[in-house]
């Protein structure tokens, strides 16, 4: 699917200066192989030479829509991801029903519970495929993070109910049986959630998902608790009753401990955190940038799983208002090759000050909020 190309010189009235360049189309060479500048191995030699011989066009229309592959991409991953974890929980979830064991329940559940993260995301997904419209200017890529929040709530929910059942058998405790088919179910479970958060895990970098990430993270504690579970299994065939509660209080722990790195995963995304390497990165690039003689400004924001960028720019005060653009433009150029997803940048020149000459933005001093 392509995507038209409107190449908009925005002017930004409200710096008061002439030379802003803002760029939507999507740049997908960056994003999906980054430029790196250490030395180079043969993969890496091979991408380059593709890269120099294949047709080079900035043409959004010329190629396929990266922040549309890559949402098909994450909407795979769960789907295959649901499929796996189902199959999972319908097979544990019959032997919970012949044995009783609440160790192999609390970890049921959270299987369960982990297959229907995937409603809120895919339902993310269709949403940050949809183009901005006049009330939702910058898209609808920000409802992944609405997603990541609904991911959250789920965890706390299973730790609630694995928690509270353990306590409940641990004081009245009650026989296992069929403990080798729990062992086989926890067994199971793990293979099942291992390569599910693997694989999701994998995307969701790949993608730059937050949300992705975190319902791997999510997976591979689910992995865990079923070993805790095969640990039960083995107790209550030793004898030892409350090998199954103990087991159960055990997974509560672990979900605990992936909800608090889910949590703040998805709390940075929703307070527009970025990692500083990818700032740093950035700044050199920008400074690389023939014109450009220093940076007043960077920010950088995700927008789902992509990036956007804003940045003010010191260029030659007596550049004309085309030296200037161009210079923009360079260094929007610089950016989308430097730093991976990023998909947009608006690009502000302000001229270098001259001796005795007032700051130009000083008309917006009591614009700025204190």
């Amino acid at each position: 699917m392509s995507e038209r190309h409107d190449h908009e010189h925005g002017h930004r009235h409200d710096r008061g200066h002439p030379h802003a360049h803002a760029h939507e189309p999507v740049h997908d060479h960056a994003h999906e192989h980054p430029h790196h500048h250490s030395s180079p191995s043969a993969p890496g030699l091979r991408r380059r030479v593709a890269h120099l011989l294949t047709p080079h066009s900035h043409e959004s229309a010329d190629k396929l829509d990266p922040a549309l592959e890559s949402s098909a991409r994450g909407m795979r991953a769960l789907w295959v991801s649901l499929a796996v974890l189902a199959v999972t929980a319908v097979a544990q979830a019959v032997v919970v029903a012949l044995s009783g064991s609440v160790a192999l329940l609390g970890d049921t559940v959270h299987n369960a519970a982990d297959a229907l993260t995937a409603v809120p995301l895919g339902i993310a997904f269709a949403l940050g495929r949809r183009a901005a419209t006049r009330r939702f200017t910058y898209g609808y890529g920000r409802a992944e993070d609405l997603a990541g929040i609904a991911i959250v709530l789920t965890i706390a929910a299973s730790a609630v109910f694995a928690g509270w059942t353990a306590i409940e058998r641990l004081l009245d405790p009650r026989p296992v049986e069929h403990v080798g088919a729990v062992a086989v179910a926890a067994l199971a479970g793990f293979a099942g959630n291992e390569w599910v958060a693997r694989y999701r895990m994998r995307v969701g970098r790949s993608i730059g998902s937050a949300a992705l990430v975190a319902d791997g993270l999510h997976a591979r504690t689910d992995g865990f608790t079923s070993l805790a579970v095969l640990l039960g299994a083995g107790g209550s065939a030793l004898g030892w009753r409350l090998a199954d509660p103990v087991v159960g209080l055990a997974i509560t722990a672990a979900i605990a401990l992936v909800l608090r790195d889910a949590a703040r995963e998805v709390f940075r995304r929703v307070m527009d955190a970025v990692d500083p390497a990818l700032v740093d990165r950035a700044e050199r690039a920008l400074r690389e940038v023939e014109g450009v003689r220093g940076i007043g400004e960077l920010r950088l924001r995700w927008i789902g799983h992509r990036l956007r960028a804003e940045v003010a720019l010191v260029v030659d005060g007596e550049a004309t208002v085309r030296q200037a653009h161009g210079i923009a433009v360079a260094a929007e150029h610089a950016l989308l090759h430097a730093v991976p997803r990023l998909t947009a940048a608006l690009v502000h020149a302000d001229p270098a000050p001259a001796p005795g000459e007032d700051d130009p933005h000083l008309a917006l001093a009591h614009h700025t909020l204190t």
